[in-house]
């Protein structure tokens, strides 16, 4: 039984934390960066790196890891920078969040996306969207808008407003119609990795 509520067919962006892959849609997903200097802001939250400058345009960074509640590690290279946008309270904001890796673009149905389980989940029910199940994989599918509380993001932006950095040298991000150009760069700086039986692509 699907999940209520995704009711077509879509893509995802697929990424790694820890040992669990999580899934974004496409169409929140502007591009992916790699790993570069970000600019530590004063008085931001615990969980915000700092900024990052694209295009001219100051984006704040947000470590998912530590939003989640995920032990540290060191970046490697394979650390990316998934630029995506949210809405909160009605308005669209850009936000860079810090993956271990990004795997690959996977086209979900309905039919694949399971609810979340209520008990035995290390994360908070409000925060996934579903349970996406392709092959022998289990693919958390997390609800953006949700994971970000209005009083999160408004420090956050707060924080960032009056930066000024250095460009950023950035891989551009196809529109969800051309999404499938994405898996030549994903299989390219994301190879396969397997831990704790959870394989990814």
């Amino acid at each position: 039984m699907s999940v209520a509520g995704i009711t077509e067919t879509a893509l995802y962006l697929t990424f790694q934390l820890e040992d669990e892959i999580f899934a974004l849609n496409v169409a929140q997903v502007r591009e992916v960066l790699d790993l570069s200097n970000i600019t530590k802001v004063p008085r931001a939250p615990d969980f915000m790196r700092g900024v990052i400058n694209v295009r001219g345009s100051v984006v704040p960074v947000i470590d998912l890891r530590m939003k989640f509640g995920i032990s540290q590690m060191k970046n490697t290279v394979d650390t990316r920078i998934i630029i995506m946008e949210i809405n909160i309270g009605g308005k669209t904001t850009v936000l860079g969040a810090i993956a271990d890796s990004v795997n690959d673009v996977l086209e979900l149905e309905p039919g694949q996306i399971e609810e979340p389980p209520e008990i035995g989940s290390r994360w908070r029910s409000e925060f996934i969207k579903g349970i996406g199940k392709r092959d022998d994989r289990f693919i958390i599918i997390i609800d953006v808008d949700q994971v970000f509380s209005t009083d999160d993001m408004t420090m956050v932006i707060n924080s960032g407003e009056s930066e000024d950095l250095q460009n950023e040298k950035t891989v551009e991000m196809p529109d969800e119609t051309a999404a499938e150009e994405i898996l030549p760069v994903a299989e390219q700086k994301a190879p396969a990795v397997e831990s704790d039986g959870v394989a990814t692509v």
